[in-house]
């Protein structure tokens, strides 16, 4: 084990672990069929459940790592924010809204999208986020619509969403997984002051939470 340590770093769990301890979290053992395993800590009444998923494409599979926070969303108000990049400004040409909030440096490297303008420039109107955000050198993160299944269910209760990020490959660095609960945490506690939450529990169990943190 210990060569495998040196060849390759401390595993994932190792790493998990300490970040676990690093947010006053968890971490919770993968199932053989699941694998992973996943970090959950709470942030006043919201649980923020950190995983990995793979999906096939075929001859090969992707991994991606992803933090998510159920929520109540009174009004519906959705964001995302991704790093630009020269697709991302084909993607503005052809008619995608680019929202500045005033912070030449920070609309330089992002494109925010969303559906209430004045909310956006009041959302990321807080520094502490901003820094966050930009201290991710990849990063997609958005309010996730909960969707009606094709069987027509949906995972959560009504005016549920989901705080959502997602990026490609495993993350093992200690620093940038705390940096993204406190993400999590600042932008809760933000969309609460805003009235784009409601601090008090989303209504979906502890259990229920985990087993869909089990699934895509």
């Amino acid at each position: 084990m210990k060569l495998l340590h040196d060849l390759f770093g401390p595993s994932r769990e190792e790493i998990w672990r300490q970040v676990a301890a690093a947010v006053g979290g968890r971490l919770i053992a993968g199932r053989f069929w699941t694998g992973g395993g996943k970090v959950e800590a709470v942030h006043g009444p919201w649980i923020v459940t950190l995983d990995t998923y793979t999906v096939s494409t075929g001859e090969s599979s992707i991994t991606y790592t992803r933090m998510r926070a159920p929520y109540l969303n009174p009004d519906g108000f959705r964001f995302t924010i991704y790093r630009r990049s020269s697709f991302s400004n084909f993607g503005k040409w052809l008619g995608m809204q680019d929202v500045t909030v005033g912070d030449p440096q920070f609309d330089e490297d992002f494109i925010i999208q969303g559906n209430d303008e004045a909310r956006l420039r009041r959302l990321f109107a807080d520094a502490r986020l901003r820094q966050l955000i930009s201290a991710q050198p990849t990063i997609r993160f958005c309010v996730k619509e909960d969707k009606t299944s094709f069987w027509g269910r949906r995972n959560f209760p009504p005016n549920v969403d989901e705080l959502y990020f997602q990026v490609t490959g495993v993350i093992k660095d200690v620093a940038r997984l705390k940096r993204l609960f406190d993400l999590f945490a600042e932008t809760l506690d933000e969309l609460c002051r805003m009235g784009a939450a409601y601090e008090k529990n989303p209504r979906v169990s502890a259990d229920r939470q985990r087993s869909l943190a089990c699934n895509v």
